[in-house]
């Protein structure tokens, strides 16, 4: 249904309110030698608004989202180039929520960058919300194009913004490798346009559900380009190669936002593409998709999980573990163009709970580091006495990335384990299997990490005494203490997440 007057504003309101909070914010640093004096320092004062505003810019979004799964808006805009409906809503609350967690926990490092680039920070970042709010909304490909490289510029500059001569080289290594993405993603969509004639993904779907031989080539190429495109943005094999260098030189709360955020948004254009473009397991060339999909999930686990075996640096580790961690997304994907009727939600679960256990551990890592100076494994021997707040919550996001009960990471691995045999394809329970393993591979590292905590380094006893310094701000712990509390609570009562995962699934494969 083509939505109409001001139903077209209410349709992208959230991502439109997060557009106008980044104009307002870079505004409102314009301004301010107008009101407000700066101190002698340069820096960002009490009295700078740019936080403010990102923060009621962001909850102008999530309230404007939550109005939409009230009232169940759906419709399309725009000539059905963009879409309102629950998956969308669905997205859109996890990527808000997301900014905001990284806004917060990023306010005191914001600060430390002057007031000009504080600003710049945070209007970047509600700039990248909204164009990946407005990408899981985009129904076809010159509009899903235009929106991912507007986040991606976006988030470009992020990487680089204010960290010295090893962020500058994260940013160049991020745009390089971004670009080459852009170039193959694009020659992919062109496939696709030839093949249907029409860049709308339900024209698309009309001729990828026919059995013409003659364009099963193109077809089949076509989604190939995609996925190697998109997979830059899901930190999937082959397109993975930036993930450990961009986590480790980008500020850590840029590496946190990127960890979550430019995961999920990618994840959710690839499943509008391959089930509303391609009829997910309707398409003449399902069959071929899934085992594809399926060999860049095993491949992925077993990379990431082999990259971060060695590993000394905590960001460099969880760049490794995002890789390990989005292959076993990827099961739920391949899962679901092979028939799996639960394949979508069971994508949806993992990354909300995914999302909740990376920014929680990313938090504790982002506290730590700033504190010490240092972003060594080492730093956290002997945590549990020093900080018990911080090496609890690092603890049970630890065990949830495992996959370890009670935690949500378990539940969702158990979610995206079932969705693939239930697909009754003899090689996803393979592929199952290699999951599996996998998870007993990165048992390794994860809980080598966690036995650090409670573990006293020989010279400890009078190098390291219990103190404030590591002691973080009041906003920050509360952020921990959420982050742990959804952990524990998605994965000891995981029903309303997946009924909300659930609903927004339906919605995707209803249309």
């Amino acid at each position: 249904m083509e939505l109409t007057g001001f139903a077209q504003i209410h349709a992208i309101g959230a991502s439109a309110s997060l557009f106008a909070g980044a104009g307002l914010v870079l505004l409102a640093q314009l301004a301010r030698p107008l009101w407000a004096g700066r101190g002698g320092d340069g820096r960002a004062g009490p009295g700078s608004p740019s936080f403010a505003l990102a923060l009621a810019a962001l909850a102008v979004a999530a309230a404007w989202s939550l109005w939409h799964e009230a009232t169940g808006s759906s419709g399309a805009v725009l000539d059905g180039a963009v879409v309102v409906d629950r998956f969308a809503v669905y997205f859109a609350l996890l990527l808000t929520a997301s900014a905001a967690a990284v806004a917060v926990v990023a306010r005191d490092w914001a600060q430390g960058l002057g007031d000009e680039l504080a600003s710049d920070f945070y209007a970047l970042l509600l700039a990248s919300a909204g164009a990946m709010v407005l990408l899981a909304q985009a129904n076809d490909l010159v509009a899903i194009f235009v929106v991912l490289e507007t986040t991606s510029i976006a988030q470009f500059v992020l990487v680089g913004i204010g960290g010295g001569g090893r962020s500058a080289e994260a940013g160049l290594k991020y745009v390089l490798a971004g670009a080459v993405a852009a170039a193959v993603l694009l020659y992919g969509f062109v496939f696709l346009f030839g093949v249907a004639g029409t860049t709308s993904l339900p024209g698309i779907a009309e001729v990828a559900s026919s059995d013409d031989g003659e364009l099963r080539l193109a077809l089949l190429l076509g989604v190939a380009l995609v996925l190697v495109g998109l997979g830059f943005k899901m930190a999937l094999v082959p397109s993975h190669g930036w993930v450990p260098d961009v986590y480790q030189g980008a500020p850590p709360p840029v590496a946190a936002f990127l960890s979550v955020a430019s995961k999920a948004a990618g994840f959710a254009v690839a499943l509008r593409i391959l089930y509303v473009g391609l009829g997910g397991g309707a398409s003449s060339v399902a069959d071929e998709i899934a085992v594809t999909v399926g060999v860049v999930a095993a491949v992925s686990m077993t990379a990431g999980n082999l990259g971060a075996f060695w590993q000394q640096d905590a960001r460099r580790l969880l760049g490794y573990s995002s890789v390990a961690q989005a292959g076993n997304i990827a099961i739920g994907v391949a899962a679901l163009v092979a028939g799996s009727a639960v394949g979508p939600s069971a994508v949806l679960f993992f990354l909300a709970t995914y999302a909740a256990t990376n920014l929680g551990l990313f938090f504790v890592v982002i506290v730590v580091g700033e504190r010490t100076g240092s972003y060594q494994l080492s730093e956290y021997e002997g945590l549990a006495r020093r900080a018990p707040l911080l090496a609890a919550v690092l603890g049970l996001c630890l065990l949830s990335l495992t996959g370890l009960p009670p935690t949500a990471g378990f539940l969702a691995k158990l979610y995206i384990f079932n969705a693939a045999v239930q697909a009754s394809q003899p090689w996803l329970v393979g592929l199952v299997a290699v999951g599996v393993l996998n998870t007993a591979l990165s048992a390794f590292y994860y809980l080598r990490w966690a036995r650090l905590l409670v573990r006293e380094a020989p010279d400890a006893a009078g190098a390291r005494r219990p103190g404030p310094s590591l002691l973080p701000a009041g906003a920050t712990q509360l952020l921990l203490l959420a982050t742990a509390a959804a952990v524990l609570v998605f994965g000891i009562v995981p029903t309303p997440l997946i009924s909300a995962a659930r609903r927004a699934a339906e919605a995707l494969v209803a249309l």
